[in-house]
């Protein structure tokens, strides 16, 4: 029996039921994604097939039926990890709202929550989730959709989610990285040598390249590219072109920028801007 190999193919859309979010549906094959991150949380639930990511310095494999969730703010990869690919759904959930709603479940006040790297493996949950988002993507009853969907997610909460672990005080490392993530976001057009950024905390470029790529998971000049791809994503909304919008974010051109976003949301800008 052949197995149905998928192909690269995503929609990315929103619906006014959970504003500020994101909703994916997608299938890819030869698609990889680069190392990156994202401001919200990422809830997937994989449909069929299976996908393998590196995330917080291990590799993981998450096949259909599992939830594989990234926490805000952290990099990390993905591509296919059989011969045919990865079907999912996924839901980048804004932090503040994922946050208000485990105060609700809680019914006092809550810590960010935060959740562990293994991938979950909870048939029930990924049921939930998977209906959710379904019942978002069709739009034919709101109240059903939302329902479905704060069911889905305060079960994740209840169930997986923890409070982070107590972030120690700044060391001088640290604000030597913070000073440094100041220059790389003061003016993304604005064109940056690493010999500068060393200067402004004190280290030769060696020293301060290796020290933020430690601290980040990113070197500097890959950082700031998702820095530039995050910030373009609200002019693209607004209905800004497509050339404008890499102009503005650093990029030499728009092949350029277009290479860049599809490697880290698996669509051409025009596209997502589109869908």
């Amino acid at each position: 029996m052949t197995s149905t190999r998928f192909r690269d193919n995503a929609r990315y859309w929103r619906t006014p039921l959970l504003p500020g979010a994101d909703l994916l549906t997608a299938e890819y094959h030869d698609h990889e994604f680069t190392p990156h991150w994202h401001d919200a949380y990422t809830i997937p639930v994989i449909e069929a097939g299976a996908e393998t990511y590196r995330y917080q310095g291990s590799h993981y494999v998450a096949e259909a039926g599992s939830v594989p969730v990234i926490n805000p703010g952290e990099v990390h990869t993905g591509s296919r990890a059989i011969d045919e690919g990865w079907r999912y759904r996924v839901l980048y959930a804004p932090v503040d709202f994922i946050h208000a709603l485990a105060e609700d479940v809680a019914g006092r006040a809550q810590a960010l929550p935060w959740f562990d790297a293994d991938v979950i493996r909870d048939p029930d949950l990924a049921v939930r989730l998977a209906r959710a988002h379904r019942l978002l993507e069709s739009n034919d009853d709101p109240l059903a959709a939302e329902t479905a969907m704060l069911d889905a997610l305060s079960t994740l909460l209840v169930r997986y989610g923890r409070t982070r672990a107590d972030i120690p005080p700044p060391t001088a490392a640290d604000t030597r990285v913070a000073t440094m993530k100041e220059q790389l976001t003061g003016d993304l057009a604005a064109p940056l040598k690493l010999v500068e950024l060393a200067d402004a905390v004190g280290l030769s470029p060696f020293h301060a390249a290796r020290l933020f790529t430690r601290a980040t998971g990113l070197p500097p000049h890959a950082w700031r590219n998702q820095i530039r791809l995050q910030r373009s994503l609200a002019p693209l909304r607004a209905g800004a072109l497509v050339a404008d919008v890499a102009a503005a974010s650093g990029f030499t051109d728009q092949s350029h920028f277009t290479r860049h976003f599809r490697r880290m949301f698996g669509v051409p800008p025009g596209r997502w801007q589109s869908s």
